[in-house]
C-alpha cells in the first residue's frame, strides 16, 4: 500500500466532501435539492452529464470487454458505438425539448412529476408506478458503481472487499446527502475532468512508455480493434444489434435527463452537445485502447479480473504519484454517476411517493425526507453489491436497459407526439419495464437454438420495439388529449425554439 497513493485519495475525497458542504447551504427548498434551481450552465451541463453518463464501466466494464478477446473487442467496440450515436440523438433531438416542456408542464422537477403533469394525470398511480421503476433499476445501477468502487480499492489498497465497499459508498453519501443536485452537478464537472485526462494519458504511456509494449505491437494492437469488427463466424449480426442498441438507453436515464432540466436556459443545449461529444468520442476511444493494449501488456500474466486491466496497467507503469492522479480518475467516474443515481432516486422517493401521501409536506421536509432516503438506499445498493464476483458491465447493462425501455419511448413520444395521451404513456412504461426484466431473465436461462439466440438479443431492443407499439396502439384507441394539453405541446414547442 503506497502512502503517497493514499494521500492523493484522501485529498480528492476531502475535496468531493469540501464541495457538498460549500453547497449545503444553498439548498433552501426541494427544487434547490434536487434541480439545483435549473442554473446549470453549458460546461457543466456537458461534462455533468458525460461524467454521470459513463460511470465507472468506462474505466473498468469497458476496457475489460476489450481486453477478454477478439470478440470482446468487436462487442467493446460496437457497444461504443452505439453509446456514442446514442449521446448525440439524445442531445440533438431530446434535450432542448424536454428542458422546455419540462419547464411548461408545471415547472416539473422529476420525470415522475412531469409525465403526470404533460398527460394531466390526477391519480398518483402514474408518478409511483415511474418512481417504482426508478427505485428498483436504479438500485441495481447503484450497486454496480459500488462493486466498482470495491474493487478499486481492493486493488490500490489491498483492503478486503467487504472494507472496501463500505468505504466507498461512505464517501459517496457524504457530499451527495449534504449537496444535493448542485453538488453533485459540480462534483461531476471535476471528475468529468479528471476522467477525460486520465482515457487520454493511460493507453498512450501504455503505447510508448513502457518495453513490455513496443510501440509498433502497441500501435498494431489498436489498429487491429478498431477495424476488425466486423460479423465472422464467431460474431454475429445479432451481437452487433445488441451492441448498438445499448444507444436506445439514453432517451430514457433519468440521470442525465436531470441534467437537461437542470440546465439554465434551453439556447445553452447547442454549446452543451458540442462539448459532450467531444468529451465522449475521445473518452471512449481511449478506454477501447487501454484494453486492447492490455492484451500486449498482460500477454506473459493474464489478469484474474479482467475489469481491473485499467488500474493495473497504471500501477505497473506510473510512479506512485501519477498513479494516485490518474487512479482517482477511476473513484471520479464511480462517484459521478453513484450521487446522480442516488440523488434521482432519493428525490423520486420524496417527490414522487411520498408527497403523494403526506400533500401537506413543506419543501423543508421533502428535502430531509429525500436526505434519509439516500442513505437508506445507498445501504440495500451496498447489500446488493456484496458478492465479490459481481462483474460492473453485466449490472449496468441490466439497469441501462429497464430505464431505456420503460422510459426512453415514453419520453421520445411525450415530447414529439401531439396525439400520445395518459392511457399511452402507462402502457409504455409498464410494458417497456415489465418486458426488460422478462427478457432478461429469460436470457439467463442458456436456452439453445433459435429462442436462445432471439432470448440472447440484448433486452433493451425488444422492450424499448414492444413500449413503442403501444403507446401508439394504446394512444389511438383512446380519446384523445384535451385541447389544453395540445395547446401545451405547441408552447412547450415554441419554448423549445425560441432565441434569447
Amino acid at each position: 500500500m503506497n502512502t503517497q497513493v493514499i494521500i492523493i485519495f484522501a485529498l480528492y475525497v476531502l475535496m468531493m466532501i469540501g464541495i457538498g458542504i460549500l453547497f449545503y447551504k444553498k439548498n433552501n427548498s426541494i427544487k434547490d435539492y434536487v434541480l439545483g434551481g435549473r442554473s446549470l450552465n453549458p460546461w457543466v451541463t456537458a461534462m455533468s452529464a458525460q461524467a454521470s453518463d459513463m460511470s465507472g464501466w468506462l474505466l473498468t466494464g469497458l476496457p475489460g470487454l476489450a481486453y477478454i478477446s477478439l470478440a470482446g473487442t468487436k462487442e467493446a467496440v460496437w457497444t461504443a458505438l452505439g453509446l456514442g450515436l446514442g449521446t448525440y440523438l439524445n442531445w440533438l433531438f431530446v434535450a432542448k425539448r424536454f428542458r422546455a416542456y419540462t419547464e411548461a408542464a408545471g415547472d416539473s422537477l422529476t420525470m415522475p412529476t412531469y409525465f403526470e403533469a404533460r398527460f394531466r394525470v390526477k391519480s398518483k398511480a402514474l408518478k409511483i408506478i415511474c418512481a417504482m421503476f426508478i427505485l428498483f433499476f436504479f438500485l441495481i445501477y447503484t450497486a454496480s458503481m459500488f462493486v466498482a468502487g470495491a474493487k478499486l480499492f481492493v486493488n490500490v489498497f489491498g483492503i478486503s472487499y467487504g472494507k472496501a465497499l463500505a468505504l466507498g459508498a461512505v464517501v459517496i453519501i457524504t457530499y451527495t446527502t449534504l449537496g444535493g443536485f448542485l453538488a453533485v452537478s459540480w462534483t461531476d464537472f471535476i471528475q468529468g475532468i479528471l476522467m477525460f485526462c486520465s482515457l487520454v494519458a493511460v493507453p498512450l504511456i501504455m503505447i510508448f512508455k513502457d518495453p513490455r509494449v513496443p510501440s509498433a505491437d502497441g500501435i498494431a494492437a489498436v489498429k487491429d480493434g478498431f477495424l476488425n469488427i466486423f460479423p465472422d463466424s464467431n460474431f454475429s449480426g445479432l451481437v452487433i444489434a445488441s451492441a448498438l442498441a445499448w444507444g436506445l438507453g439514453y432517451f430514457g436515464q433519468p440521470h442525465i435527463l436531470a441534467r437537461f432540466m437542470g440546465i439554465k436556459k434551453p439556447s445553452g443545449i447547442r454549446p452543451a452537445r458540442v462539448i459532450s461529444m467531444i468529451w465522449v468520442i475521445i473518452s471512449m476511444a481511449g478506454a477501447l485502447m487501454v484494453g486492447m493494449v492490455g492484451k500486449v501488456f498482460f500477454k506473459g500474466t493474464p489478469l484474474l479480473d479482467k475489469e481491473t486491466v485499467f488500474m493495473d496497467s497504471i500501477q505497473a507503469l506510473c510512479p506512485p504519484i501519477l498513479a494516485g492522479i490518474l487512479l482517482s480518475a477511476i473513484l471520479a467516474a464511480i462517484m459521478s454517476t453513484a450521487d446522480s443515481q442516488l440523488l434521482v432516486s432519493s428525490s423520486a422517493f420524496a417527490n414522487d411517493i411520498y408527497a403523494a401521501f403526506d400533500k401537506k409536506a413543506s419543501d423543508k421536509k421533502l428535502m430531509w425526507i429525500s436526505r434519509a432516503s439516500v442513505i437508506v438506499i445507498s445501504l440495500i445498493a451496498v447489500a446488493i453489491a456484496a458478492n465479490p464476483e459481481s462483474e460492473v458491465f453485466g449490472i449496468v447493462s441490466y439497469a441501462w436497459a429497464g430505464f431505456g425501455a420503460a422510459f426512453g419511448p415514453a419520453v421520445l413520444f411525450s415530447i414529439f407526439w401531439k396525439r400520445m395521451n395518459a392511457p399511452g404513456v402507462y402502457a409504455g412504461i409498464i410494458s417497456g419495464g415489465i418486458s426488460t426484466i422478462i427478457f432478461h431473465f429469460l436470457g439467463t436461462l442458456n436456452i439453445e437454438g433459435f429462442w436462445g439466440k432471439i432470448f440472447g438479443i440484448y433486452e433493451i431492443l425488444p422492450a424499448f420495439i414492444i413500449s413503442s407499439i403501444l403507446i401508439v396502439v394504446v394512444s389511438l384507441l383512446t380519446k384523445a388529449p384535451s385541447e389544453e394539453i395540445q395547446e401545451e405541446f405547441e408552447k412547450a414547442k415554441q419554448l423549445a425554439n425560441a432565441k434569447d
